[in-house]
């Protein structure tokens, strides 16, 4: 006759015990419980854009972006304009645009694209610009190498930065941005000589840059796609 001993006894209640508190304390389903929390949910969006039943939360579509919704283009370009225009044009193919973000990104790329062009790094100025501006930037590169030639650069920041232009090309959003910074940078050639440049001084520079994206891409990145320098 098989038998339990005072282990499996005393597992077997405090089993029972545990079940009946977590049934106390959880209670019972009534199928009407809140689904669990995701933190990766925005719960305001979910309020104001899903229906019960529904489990989607539905995203503006091109061409229905609300007149509320230029608020932050507004901000940066006079309602009326051609860059205002062009801006709301980008953003009614691409709801997810914001002049501002943008902005700071584009501040962020012609330091890295600067510097990259400097050291002559070309891996990371093939992420960051067109084929046709690569292809240029690194001809150039490759002509100074061939000389011998190194240059020698500093940033030292960006004094204004502001969007002056923007269009939709086909499916493509341009943007225009001038920048103005400030930069320490010197040419030398082989013979150790400066001969471009200065390597102490602070140069203001000044550029007129185009960025442009596919909004049919799911890459967020913008590459560029046309330089200018301004006097």
């Amino acid at each position: 006759m098989e038998y339990l001993d005072f282990g499996t006894i005393f597992f077997f209640v405090a089993a029972v015990v545990i079940f009946l508190q977590l049934r106390k304390v959880l209670g019972r389903r009534t199928g009407n419980e809140r689904p669990p929390f995701n933190p990766y949910t925005r719960t305001a969006e979910i309020d104001e854009k899903t229906k019960p039943g529904d489990n989607v939360v539905s995203l503006p579509r091109r061409g229905e972006v609300k007149e509320s919704s230029f608020e932050k283009v507004d901000a940066v370009a006079k309602p009326g304009t051609p860059l205002n225009d062009g801006l709301r044009a980008i953003q009614n193919a691409d709801p997810g645009f914001e002049p501002v973000k943008f902005l700071d990104g584009s501040k962020m790329a012609y330091e890295m694209i600067v510097m990259s062009f400097a050291d002559g790094d070309r891996k990371t100025l093939k992420s960051l610009l067109s084929r046709e501006v690569f292809d240029g930037f690194v001809a150039a590169i490759a002509d100074r190498e061939s000389r011998g030639e190194k240059v020698q650069s500093s940033f030292v920041g960006i004094n204004k930065a502001e969007i002056i232009g923007a269009e939709m090309k086909g499916t493509e959003s341009h943007v225009t941005v001038r920048v103005i910074s400030e930069l320490i940078s010197a040419t030398i050639d082989k013979e150790g000589t400066v001969i471009d440049g200065d390597k102490e001084a602070v140069a203001e520079v000044k550029d007129v840059w185009t960025f442009a994206r596919d909004t049919r891409s799911k890459d967020p990145n913008w590459k560029l796609v046309a330089t200018e320098a301004e006097d």
